[in-house]
């Protein structure tokens, strides 16, 4: 099963194995019967294929869920997992996977609320230096240990735009093999702290493929 949902308020503070437990625990009390991995120590075929920050809501979340039986009814499934679900995740839509097919984010959309910050005239130079740039170089962390390495992130930019009242900034990104920009890499290219936004950071679009 593929299932769309939305992710709002202090929920978005569970991290991404977090989130896939509130998942696993939905699943169990909704008695939904879910495949298992083969091998010594079988584990649910559950799934997010695109992490999410820590703090970020999202419009367009997709978990992928295999079920343990044949003929399944998706609008019972759609029922009992709904009713399992905490506030601030919201089921959107459920369909049903074929047989192996997967799903790989192409991109995302960010918006990022300003409140107002967006006529500063030193974040619309800042945006305009970021476009005509041909690399972007960010120190990235690689590991828990503190591990850095520089990482040219201007291929994963495809746009960054204001709304028309220029309350927000509106950052799609690409995502491919080779990785991805992160949202806080986003926060520092726009030279932006957490503080000077009016909302959380949101997730509006994720384009995907299957395979």
């Amino acid at each position: 099963m593929a299932v769309r949902f939305k992710i709002n308020g202090d929920i978005r503070f569970l991290s991404h194995a977090e989130t896939v437990s509130v998942f696993k625990r939905a699943c169990v009390r909704g008695c939904i019967e879910v495949q298992y991995s083969q091998g010594f120590n079988p584990r649910p075929r559950l799934s997010l294929p695109l992490p999410r920050s820590v703090g970020v809501e999202s419009d367009d979340e997709l978990l992928e869920l295999r079920v343990a039986v044949s003929g399944f009814d998706t609008e019972r499934f759609k029922k009992s997992l709904s009713g399992q679900l905490p506030e601030g995740v919201q089921l959107v839509d459920v369909d049903v996977l074929k047989s192996k097919e997967k799903f790989g984010a192409q991109s995302a959309t960010y918006v990022f609320n300003l409140q107002g910050y967006g006529h500063n005239k030193k974040l619309r130079d800042r945006i305009k230096h970021l476009l005509e740039s041909e690399n972007l170089e960010v120190e990235r962390q690689t590991d828990a240990k503190g591990g850095i390495r520089t990482v040219d992130v201007r291929s994963f930019l495809k746009s960054i735009e204001f709304d028309e009242k220029r309350t927000f900034v509106i950052v799609e990104c690409k995502i491919s093999s080779a990785g991805t920009i992160r949202v806080e890499e986003i926060l520092r290219l726009l030279e932006l702290e957490k503080e000077d936004l009016a909302g959380p950071i949101r997730r509006t679009q994720v384009e995907w493929k299957s395979n």
